[in-house]
């Protein structure tokens, strides 16, 4: 055989392996592309799993604490005391204008303005423009007990104490004054004397008065 003819045959066979190797480069590469490709799938769909996890988690945990608010909201209604009604003083709105005086030695005593008037604003307060005549607003917007309209609340709004505008004033015991603990203050509601004090019930258009010696 010829050299040339060997030259010939030995090109050719470089020929075959370069194109072999060169395509099986290029095998390579597709697969490692096709690879990439298939995690960044996978990563993507990992990702929104976890996000419909967390949704979902999301969802029964609101749905929970919903069940428990409107089962805490039953258990009140079917536990709490039921309300008597000689303890209702009314079940719908109303604003009552009751009108309280107050004499410290015969002094007359300034009711001042916007006492329960503030961040939050009180059923029972005084407005500026009659509260120099002592005018009291009971403002409420539905249900009113007794304990609500108590003239002790109001003072309780103003931030005093019935008993504290005298001198040697003793304190009362939760049902109101005794004789044992009574201070030395007149009280009257429309021209009668009375000796509920804290504990009288307000009305429209009362006018009580208060007088310390």
């Amino acid at each position: 055989m010829s050299v040339g003819l060997l030259g010939i045959i030995y090109m050719e066979t470089q020929k075959q392996v370069s194109n072999g190797v060169d395509q099986q480069m290029q095998s390579t590469k597709r697969e490692r592309k096709e690879l990439k490709r298939q995690e960044k799938l996978e990563a993507k769909e990992a990702t929104a799993q976890n996000r419909r996890v967390k949704k979902i988690a999301s969802w029964g945990l609101g749905g929970g604490l919903t069940v428990v608010v409107i089962g805490g909201l039953i258990w009140y209604a079917m536990t709490r005391p039921p309300i008597l009604e000689s303890d209702v003083v009314s079940r719908s709105a109303f604003h009552w204008h009751p009108e309280l005086t107050i004499y410290i030695k015969g002094e007359r005593q300034e009711i001042p303005a916007n006492i329960g008037i503030g961040a939050v604003h009180q059923p029972i307060h005084t407005h500026a423009d009659d509260a120099g005549q002592g005018i009291i607003h009971l403002e409420f917007q539905g249900l009113a007990r007794t304990r609500d309209v108590l003239l002790g609340q109001f003072f309780k709004n103003w931030g005093k104490d019935i008993r504290s505008f005298g001198t040697n004033m003793q304190p009362s015991d939760e049902r109101g004054s005794t004789e044992g603990s009574r201070p030395n203050v007149t009280m009257t509601v429309n021209g009668e004397e009375n000796a509920e004090y804290e504990n009288y019930v307000m009305r429209d258009k009362d006018k009580i008065e208060l007088r310390y010696e």
